[in-house]
């Protein structure tokens, strides 16, 4: 016993003294370069790690040889220089001691192997420990080198570790290598070249070129490593076969739907070339736990992480359609609406089969990470110490990373979560805060006698222009045809007699949901979710239209979008008639998913409300839809006298794209929508200059921006808003808003906030 324990004590005396040699020279580079924290760190997590590594090692060898010892030194040479590359990351290095420990390193190595030889003393242990010291030797400098020539040069020091994992997830490549002179010299010249690299003693295309050769003669020896193991793999039943090729796959989609993006601007394969952190705890605790307790965690890991899954699938989705992650309490509602709209847009028949491809892809995104998952902990349970050393090698790797700030560090999934939790819990406790907005309101006291008095006997149309966004009057391809369009309608209006004056406002929605825009610029509070929206129709919240009709207006609503009866249209908004789809009498064929031409609209209101003689004044909401995605039947404006009941543009020619082509090619759809808008602005225009006169009063707006699609990434949520009006005293009203002459906001115009605008609206036409 005694025998043991002194074994044992020989045994943890050379780990013990290599850890507190890396630590004292940690000290001394701290004290004398001024190592900083992200060197430190690595280089203590890196010397721990050694320390950890050589003592399992030992426990099955008798003792340190003397070759050993020289390893060990080399060892801690490498922290040295794997601390001082962690520093360049952040902060200034002193490239010639980093380069000198590099260089003396490199020399013994040259030592050891003779020592062991000329010693006899050499074993497997010494062999393995002096081959992984070369491996983070070279790991080390190339993160040094790599932020000098690119990151194409961290492939040199992963080599070693990619080989690692494949002796980890395959049998066969654990097979011992024959000894190759040529391996040999491949391996010790990595070294050297990083070393130089590192120096920066030669020209910058020379150093890249010798590195480059470097790398294909590593990735030469590695292929000819991998392939003479292959030869030699044995007869592998075929179900080994099969099961390997399974748990390589489970592994593949583990580390996928732990890495993958949940933006579309993210995705691309340095995405995926990423190292989870999450796995990594994963494989930990699979390979020290039970076997009840591991099934336990890798089903309820599984389960989380396909909800994960689900979860980045829906905000890439959302991210495209209205520039902003999926809310899991707003948004679940909108899958009926979802359906609705795509049967409207694509037909009933082509829906319901997307639907279905829809509803197998979740149960597949449910179940296939669950499976992997269970896979991949049973893999890390059967091959215990191999997992255990390969998550302590990538942990030592992954917090390097971390450290050093590089985003190949990943802990995204962990952070999703946690996003999504949070996301959750704020959506709950939003209603609380809105109860709180709707208990005040400054207006819902008015008597009618003293709303909008500035507005008597006025004609006001409040027109929506569908997905009428900042992108379609600045910096875009499309700006010069709407300007255009603009100006021709500034000219037009002026001949008529009509001005207008033209500001910004900030929709709280993008891409679509447009009634969440509705309801925020008529309520005066911000609606940027569904259950907002739901909150508030149910109050008794004062808005533009109720407000109107307060003062004495007949209140109707243009929306011929609707197909089927709207509620909220009579209970909140009190409307006195709507008029959709089913009741404009409209007898043309579709545009898409617009189910008449604005002009057909426009020329409706006019026949059931504007026309007839002896009414009172009218407030009409107008939505004006051919600007809807996914533009591809635009109508042509034609003559007003020959608009009929819609029949005639069934032989009207129309600009037509198709759907695919469209969601295919951003230009095309970004040329379609263009010249939806310049329909859709000219049709107004037109109206306006027939059927106006002194006592009409129009509000034109935007009511979100388009699809990513057509703005690109990082767009903002301003809309163009114009107030236009024959009557010089209604502008004379606005004029304290600063609002720009004319159709077309410049850059610099006004932005206000969308929910802004009805009370600075309600107290400008006031008493």
């Amino acid at each position: 016993m005694v025998e043991r324990a002194a074994q044992r004590v020989r045994r943890s005396a050379g780990p013990a003294a290599g850890l507190l040699a890396q630590v004292l020279l940690l000290g001394v580079l701290s004290l004398t370069v001024g190592l900083h924290t992200a060197g430190r760190t690595v280089g203590l997590a890196c010397a721990l790690t050694i320390a950890t590594l050589l003592a399992r090692g030992l426990a099955r060898d008798e003792r340190l040889g003397p070759a050993s010892t020289v390893t060990l030194a080399r060892a801690t040479l490498a922290v040295g220089v794997a601390a001082l590359a962690a520093d360049s990351l952040a902060h200034d290095t002193p490239v010639a001691l980093l380069v000198a420990l590099a260089a003396v390193a490199l020399a013994l190595d040259a030592a050891d192997g003779w020592i062991a030889r000329r010693t006899g003393t050499a074993t497997p242990l010494g062999a393995r420990f002096d081959g992984e010291v070369d491996a983070f030797l070279i790991a080390a400098l190339s993160v040094y080198a790599a932020t000098v020539y690119g990151a194409w040069v961290l492939a040199i020091g992963a080599a070693r570790y990619l080989f690692l994992a494949g002796e980890w997830l395959l049998p066969w490549m654990r097979a011992p290598l024959p000894r190759r002179r040529w391996r040999l010299v491949v391996a010790a010249a990595q070294g050297v070249v990083l070393t130089i690299a590192a120096s920066e003693v030669l020209s910058r295309p020379v150093t890249q070129a010798l590195l480059a050769v470097a790398l294909i003669a590593l990735a030469a020896s590695v292929g000819e490593c991998t392939l003479w193991l292959w030869h030699r793999r044995g007869a592998a039943h075929p179900h080994a076969r099969v099961a390997l090729a399974l748990s390589l796959l489970a592994l593949l989609l583990v580390w996928v739907a732990l890495v993958a993006p949940n933006h579309p601007g993210r995705v691309s394969l340095g995405a995926f070339a990423r190292l989870p952190v999450e796995l990594l705890v994963l494989v930990a605790a699979a390979a020290l736990l039970p076997a009840t307790p591991r099934r336990l965690l890798a089903i309820v890991a599984g389960v989380v992480l396909s909800v994960l899954v689900i979860v980045k699938v829906l905000d890439i989705g959302f991210f495209t359609a209205f520039d902003r992650p999926f809310k899991p309490v707003d948004d679940s509602s909108y899958a009926g609406i979802a359906v609705e709209t795509l049967r409207d847009a694509i037909g009933a028949s082509a829906a319901n089969l997307v639907v279905v491809a829809g509803a197998l892809l979740l149960l597949a995104l449910l179940a296939v990470p669950v499976l992997a998952l269970l896979r991949v902990t049973r893999v890390a349970a059967d091959r215990r110490g191999r997992a255990l050393q390969a998550v302590a090698v990538l942990g030592v790797l992954w917090l390097a990373l971390r450290v050093a700030g590089l985003p190949a560090a990943s802990s995204s999934a962990a952070a999703l979560a946690v996003d999504e939790v949070q996301s959750v819990h704020a959506g709950l406790q939003d209603r609380a805060a809105l109860e709180r907005e709707l208990a005040h309101d400054r207006f819902a006291a008015v008597p009618g006698d003293r709303l909008l008095t500035g507005l008597r006997g006025k004609d006001v149309l409040l027109v929506f222009v569908e997905s009428y966004g900042r992108v379609a009057v600045q910096d875009s391809s499309v700006a010069p045809g709407v300007r255009a369009v603009l100006d021709r309608g500034d000219a037009q209006l002026r001949a008529a007699g009509f001005a207008s004056r033209s500001a910004f406002l900030a929709s709280p929605t993008f891409g679509g949901l447009s009634w969440l825009a509705h309801s925020t610029l008529q309520s005066g509070i911000r609606v940027d979710g569904q259950r907002r929206y739901d909150t508030l129709v149910e109050r008794d919240r004062l808005t533009l239209t109720s407000a109107f009709k307060r003062a004495g207006w007949r209140a109707v609503g243009i929306m011929p979008a609707n197909h089927r009866a709207w509620p909220e249209g009579r209970s909140y908004y009190r409307y006195d008639a709507i008029y959709d789809r089913r009741n404009l009498g409209y007898r043309g064929p579709d545009f898409g998913l617009p189910p008449m031409p604005d002009q057909y609209s426009l020329l409706a209101l006019r026949r059931r409300e504007l026309a007839p003689r002896d009414r009172p004044p009218l407030f009409a909401e107008v939505d004006l839809i051919s600007s809807h995605a996914p533009w591809t039947r635009i109508p042509e404006l034609i003559p007003w006298r020959d608009v009929g009941d819609g029949s005639v543009f069934d032989r009207v020619p129309v600009e037509e794209t198709a759907e695919t082509g469209l969601f295919g090619d951003p230009d095309r759809a970004r040329a379609a929508y263009g010249h939806s808008i310049e329909y859709s602005l000219g049709a107004l225009f037109s109206f306006v200059r027939r059927y106006g006169d002194d006592d009409l009063v129009l509000v034109v707006l935007g009511d979100h921006q388009p699809a990513t699609i057509v703005t690109g990434e990082g767009a903002d949520h301003d809309v163009p808003i114009s107030v236009i009006a024959r009557d010089p005293k209604v502008l004379d009203r606005i004029a304290p808003w600063r609002w720009h002459d004319g159709m077309l906001p410049r850059p610099d115009a006004p932005v206000w906030p969308m929910q802004a605008f009805r009370d600075r609206f309600l107290s400008a036409f006031g008493p």
